[in-house]
């Protein structure tokens, strides 16, 4: 008798052949390629600032637009791909990459700049939204845990690329370098993506699709606490994360360090630390529990925050480290809580958790740079502490479900 499901394992992804290298080769170019756009003017909002003469908060509009505009549509990309399937969404979303790079180029005031930031987070979505789901349902499950881990690591090296590469073109030359030279590169890895990525074969659309019914699967999983507790942790960690690197940035280039914004972009490198932890979340998980790891990557990433308090530049690089190690492990841990949780619509519940991710990252900018404006450092402890406080409160009401969760954390995005 025919066995399709040995059939279709047969047909999987798997662990140390040519498919496997070459998917996740494909799948963490992509991603790295995603966030080098993403984050490429973080470390030029100061810059930003003084080329069209508005206030630093105005200018964090630039990084502001392109993580909204990627978080609102996630949702949108996941629903699609839910009809058209993974890879044709995957393969839309890099080919509008270069091609907003370019409208960023050709901006002639901010407004219009960061209109086209947005637009650039809208086909970056495309591609963030869908990778994991795709990852789950062509790979083994021995090769999605270490694909993912891939993943996540090509996520954290392409925002630390980004962000320095900006910061360093900008100061040898301009920002129009920096946006053009990127542009060129996301349409070489576009190009090498489409060549080296296997063309789906095991997904299948839901029975029954329809966007109404796609929109009751989100409101289930916003209804079913396991998830949207854990979805409101990433989007907290994200929101301190990214924005206090924003803060330090603001810090650095100010008495008494007073650092060109090209050194100032070298911050990032502390982003390493993360990759490691996102690493490291996985061989957590066959021990000990996920909310325990939150819990822990919290306090380590609040530690940091602490540390980065004191005056000394050395002080400051190792709390970032200590800050970077802790939200990776924290995003790790929840995005791989997420994804086992979601009984169904799996791909919808990713995007669900990076919705809130990216508009953390997007509103807590907001937050503490004007905390920083207000008072300082000491406006954005307080205004850090708060969140992370939050945080800890959602850890600790997501404990009572971890006794239902038996199956290694996946890391991701």
């Amino acid at each position: 008798m025919y066995d399709l499901a040995a059939d279709r394992s047969n047909n999987m992804i798997d662990l140390a052949t040519p498919s496997y290298r070459k998917a996740s080769f494909a799948l963490a170019l992509g991603s790295f390629l995603i966030f080098c756009n993403l984050y490429l003017f973080q470390p030029l909002i100061p810059v930003m600032a003084d080329q069209f003469s508005v206030s630093v908060l105005k200018a964090n509009g630039l990084l502001a637009a392109s993580t909204t505009g990627l978080a609102l549509t996630l949702l949108p990309w996941a629903i699609l791909s839910e009809k058209l399937g993974r890879y044709p969404v995957m393969m839309i979303s890099l080919a509008l990459v270069p091609l907003t790079g370019l409208g960023i180029l050709l901006s002639n005031s901010l407004t219009v700049m960061i209109v086209a930031r947005a637009l650039l987070g809208v086909a970056l979505a495309g591609f963030a939204a869908v990778a994991v789901a795709y990852m789950a349902e062509e790979f083994t499950q021995s090769a999605l845990t270490m694909a993912i881990g891939t993943y996540i690591s090509a996520n954290s090296l392409g925002g630390i690329s980004g962000r320095i590469f900006g910061g360093l073109v900008c100061e040898q030359w301009n920002w129009e370098t920096a946006v053009a030279a990127m542009a060129l590169f996301s349409l070489l890895c576009a190009l090498i993506v489409y060549a080296l990525l296997p063309r789906a074969v095991h997904f299948q659309q839901e029975p029954g699709f329809s966007v109404k019914k796609a929109i009751r699967n989100i409101a289930g999983h916003l209804q079913n606490p396991k998830l949207s507790l854990a979805v409101l942790i990433g989007g907290l960690n994200f929101a301190l994360f990214v924005n206090l690197y924003t803060v330090t940035g603001l810090r650095l280039i100010a008495p008494p360090y007073s650092l060109p914004a090209g050194w100032t972009a070298l911050i990032f490198l502390c982003y390493l630390s993360g990759t490691l932890s996102s690493r490291l979340s996985g061989h957590w998980r066959k021990q000990r529990t996920t909310t325990q790891g939150l819990l822990i990557g919290t306090f380590i990433s609040m530690s940091g925050v602490w540390v980065a308090s004191l005056q000394e530049l050395t002080a400051v690089i190792i709390g970032l480290l200590l800050i970077s190690s802790g939200a990776f492990f924290v995003h790790s841990l929840a995005y791989g809580w997420v994804s086992h949780h979601a009984t169904r619509a799996k791909a919808t519940a990713t995007a669900l958790y990076l919705v809130a991710y990216y508009l953390g990252g997007s509103l807590g900018g907001f937050l503490l740079i004007a905390c920083w404006q207000k008072a300082a450092w000491h406006g954005v402890l307080v205004g850090s502490m708060t969140l992370y406080g939050l945080m800890y409160w959602m850890c600790f009401r997501l404990r009572k479900y971890d006794s239902t969760d038996q199956t290694p954390t996946m890391a991701a995005s």
